[in-house]
């Protein structure tokens, strides 16, 4: 049997819609079970804190539980790969961190490109690292501690959260930017490396907002400056480390992602709820307290940011030769 040519021509361009129409319905029905956040790092930290504090207000937006998943190792990449391996559905997200775009040149081979294997959903918060230095610490500005540094070479301890991570390579920056020598001590996590830098063993450190500010407000540690391009609300009196070392920025900041060929529909939905959520009075005090400022856009922008900081980066761990411990 030959149909008439406008009949065909009919049924194909509804068969050739059902798929959108399908993929919208899917969309508008979504989340109907429980997401999983996938966070590549233990709880308790500044990554695992924002992962609920969204996860909570996702949950109260879209009506079901985002539950955190705790994967660890090897630099968050553990987490990474549980997500670029998950059902591309939106039901696996995963809590993108400085790592992501770090860890592409950090590590000689990884089972994954990240840009290639992870679809960009919508930035989260940017926070500074604090230049700060113990309070006995002879220096009391950047131009001080450029000084002192390169008089006394190779004579400063400069701690770190890990080999690789953001607090270690704004401190390699610096050193690239301004000629400094210093030894780098890395701890496992913020909290002992602060702790030894209140104590005297090391002298300064590029340190995470989230674990330095109390100690900062309390006279503890001397912040000389943030990293970011422009001052912090959290510590409007400190400058920019770019308003002695012209060109410098550096930054923690945070984001989610999806399996790449998640529906667009989907991460669209995942987009414009984080980005509600990123305006909420609550959410908005809640991050300030954490020092950061929200990112929000679209999920281009997130991507181009992952984009920046992997060239930016890149280049810094290959120049200081910075392997993976």
């Amino acid at each position: 049997m030959k149909l008439p040519r406008r009949k065909f021509l009919h049924l194909a361009a509804g068969a050739a819609a059902l798929p959108a129409v399908s993929r919208f319905a899917w969309a508008q029905s979504y989340p109907s079970r429980p997401v999983r956040i996938i966070v590549g790092f233990a709880p308790g930290g500044g990554t695992d804190i924002l992962a609920r504090l969204m996860g909570q207000r996702l949950s109260e937006r879209l009506g079901q539980p985002f539950l955190i998943e705790n994967r660890p190792g090897a630099g968050s990449n553990v987490g990474t790969e549980a997500v670029v391996n998950a059902i591309p559905d939106g039901y696996t997200i995963l809590l993108v961190a400085p790592g992501a775009a770090i860890n592409a040149t950090l590590y000689e081979k990884l089972n994954y490109n990240f840009i290639r294997d992870i679809a960009p959903v919508a930035g989260l918060i940017r926070v500074p690292n604090v230049l700060e230095v113990n309070p006995l610490f002879p220096a009391k500005s950047v131009p001080e501690f450029i000084a002192y540094a390169k008089g006394n070479p190779d004579k400063i301890s400069m701690a770190s959260s890990g080999i690789g991570g953001s607090v270690h390579v704004s401190g390699e920056l610096f050193k690239m930017m301004t000629g400094v020598n210093m030894v780098h001590v890395p701890y496992r996590g913020d909290a002992p490396a602060v702790t030894d830098l209140i104590g005297g063993q090391v002298q300064v450190m590029f340190g995470s907002m989230p674990a330095s500010i109390e100690h900062i407000r309390a006279g503890k540690l001397r912040a000389l400056a943030v990293t970011t391009a422009v001052r912090s609300e959290a510590l409007p009196d400190i400058p920019t480390v770019g308003d002695y070392v012209p060109g410098y920025e550096a930054s923690g900041w945070w984001g989610t992602g999806v399996p790449k060929n998640t529906p667009v529909e989907i991460v669209d939905k995942l987009n414009k709820e984080i980005n509600a959520a990123l305006v909420d009075p609550k959410i908005k005090t809640r991050l300030a307290d954490l020092g950061g400022t929200a990112l929000a856009g679209s999920p281009a922008d997130f991507g181009k940011l992952i984009a920046e900081e992997t060239e930016k980066w890149g280049k810094v761990i290959r120049a200081v030769n910075i392997k993976a411990e």
